[in-house]
């Protein structure tokens, strides 16, 4: 059969159209010659195969004839008279049809919608010279850029179309916040500077302020999204800068979902007789908290609704839950161990 076309697009031989597009999509950008400059004369080859092998492939009647009869079958005596993309031969021998197959570069431009790929760049020319010129692709020398293929890129995804402007992607901040911040809410103000375009189109730099609204409750993880605040490049669609938040550490408070969790140290005589806890809130109150039981080293008195603040519902809050660490004695005398043994029996 000659050349597979369906192993040169990694496809097998059901595939439809849109597993076509999608394979030629990447191979093409994969292999054009100005993406690989320092293997161009392979490029180039594989390159020309591939253009080769989908414009075969995406014409039924062309693949019908390769299906039936392989790569001799195109370019040989075998094909029907009357088949799309045949020609008579002129040789005065019998009529013969052979495959015209069309040149890299229309079906790349015609593929991802534009007349010339690389529009502003002057003259492409034509890729269907590669063949009688090795070494060149049909790009002016020099003036190739990898940033040019970046605005195509969207199209190996399948999604529309080589010409509509592509977005780029977020620019993401971390913004580190105090606990306190996070429970009461705050206000923060942000600097940025971003390249723009100016009323004559001239690039220029300008700063602003953003302003980040603390909702009371937020999350470590929490995404605030300022809409195309990113720079302003040719063709592509300032991308989004995303704030996310982060919670720094706290010297009292450990934050476990919506709850608090503090840990306070205490003696075993107060474990066993009773303790009152302090404890100073993060807005700033006094709590007294009395706790009369046993305390054993995994108990947590639990104080309701002294927690973070639910974000969705602004009203309740979580629980305060305090831990404590029991300090036992290193030894005990005679007399103590005899006057314990004697109270606890």
């Amino acid at each position: 059969m000659g050349v597979d076309y369906y192993k040169v697009l990694q496809i097998d031989r059901n595939a439809k159209e849109d597993d076509l597009k999608k394979a030629y999509r990447k191979l093409a950008m994969k292999w054009h010659p100005d993406k690989n400059p320092n293997n161009k004369k392979d490029a180039e080859a594989k390159f020309k195969q591939i253009s080769e092998a989908y414009d075969v492939l995406s014409d039924p009647q062309k693949r019908a004839v390769y299906d039936q009869y392989g790569e001799e079958g195109l370019k040989g005596q075998m094909p029907p008279p009357g088949a799309g993309g045949f020609s008579e031969a002129s040789d005065g021998g019998p009529t013969t049809f052979r495959f015209n197959p069309r040149s890299p570069d229309d079906i790349f431009s015609e593929f991802f919608g534009f007349a010339k790929p690389f529009g502003g760049m002057g003259d492409m020319g034509g890729m269907g010279s590669m063949g009688g010129h090795p070494g060149t692709s049909g790009f002016p020398r020099g003036m190739f850029r990898d940033d040019i293929f970046s605005s195509l890129r969207n199209a190996t995804t399948g999604e529309g179309s080589g010409n509509v402007p592509r977005k780029s992607a977020p620019i993401e901040r971390t913004l580190p916040c105090g606990l306190e911040d996070l429970y009461k809410g705050t206000t923060k103000k942000m600097k940025i500077s971003r390249d723009v375009s100016d009323s004559s189109g001239r690039p220029t730099t300008v700063e602003e302020i953003l302003t980040i609204e603390i909702k009371p409750g937020w999350k470590k993880g929490t995404k605030i999204t300022f809409p195309e605040k990113g720079n302003e490049q040719k063709g592509l669609i300032p991308a989004d800068l995303v704030f996310i938040i982060d919670e720094k550490p706290h010297s009292v408070f450990k934050r476990d979902g919506n709850d608090l969790v503090v840990t306070q140290k205490i003696t075993l005589v107060e474990a066993l007789t009773g303790y009152t806890a302090q404890i100073t809130t993060l807005d700033g109150r006094n709590l007294t908290v009395p706790v009369n039981t046993i305390i054993s080293p995994s108990y947590e008195e639990v104080v309701k609704g002294e927690g973070m603040p639910i974000p969705k519902e602004p009203s309740k809050r979580g629980n305060l839950r305090i831990k404590f660490n029991v300090k036992f004695p290193s030894r005990l005398t005679s007399e103590q161990k005899t006057g314990i043994k004697r109270l606890l029996t």
